[in-house]
């Protein structure tokens, strides 16, 4: 039985939930989220309250079950607050700026490296620490992913991009032999 499944949404006055066959959708002012479930899980809206059952009780419907219920309570998540990840940038001459759509990281390589950034998402740059913003989570998370990605944190020295609560383990340099 899924623990996560089984507990009920609880969606704010301002988020409309309708549920049309197998598509959820989730609107809140002008922005508009569909979740469609492709038939795996059944979904029932009561007022403000958003419930989900599963098709049987086979493995995989009951592991539907769980990751519907996780996915769309995301969906209400973004649409109320949001979803935010942080990047630090440490090493000599390593910069980040935002002009206009575009991310401009210089990361000690021979050019920079402009990174567009997507539709819906919110980047800013302080000092060192670039946030990105946005209302899909997993969106967010893969734009932090692709910009670490250009120049990974090394173990010597800890220089590149890193994760805000991420933690670099260091190694120990070269020693002399005597």
């Amino acid at each position: 039985m899924s623990r996560i499944g089984k507990q009920p949404i609880e969606c704010p006055a301002d988020v409309k939930v309708s549920v049309d066959g197998t598509v959820i959708t989730f609107a809140k002012g002008k922005e508009t989220r569909t979740l469609d479930t492709k038939g795996n899980v059944g979904a029932n809206v009561e007022g403000q309250t958003l419930t989900f059952t599963t098709n049987s009780d086979h493995r995989q419907d009951r592991a539907y079950w769980g990751t519907y219920r996780a996915l769309a309570a995301n969906i209400v998540t973004g649409l109320t607050t949001g979803f935010s990840k942080q990047l630090e940038i440490n090493g000599v001459g390593y910069r980040a700026a935002v002009k206009g759509t575009v991310l401009n990281l210089q990361l000690g390589y021979s050019h920079d490296i402009n990174y567009d950034i997507p539709a819906g998402m919110e980047i800013t740059v302080e000092k060192n620490v670039i946030t990105i913003k946005g209302s899909d989570k997993q969106q967010v998370g893969q734009v932090a992913a692709e910009i670490r990605a250009f120049r990974a944190p090394e173990p010597y020295k800890g220089k590149g991009v890193k994760y805000s609560d991420e933690t670099i383990v260091r190694k120990a340099g070269k020693t002399s032999k005597k």
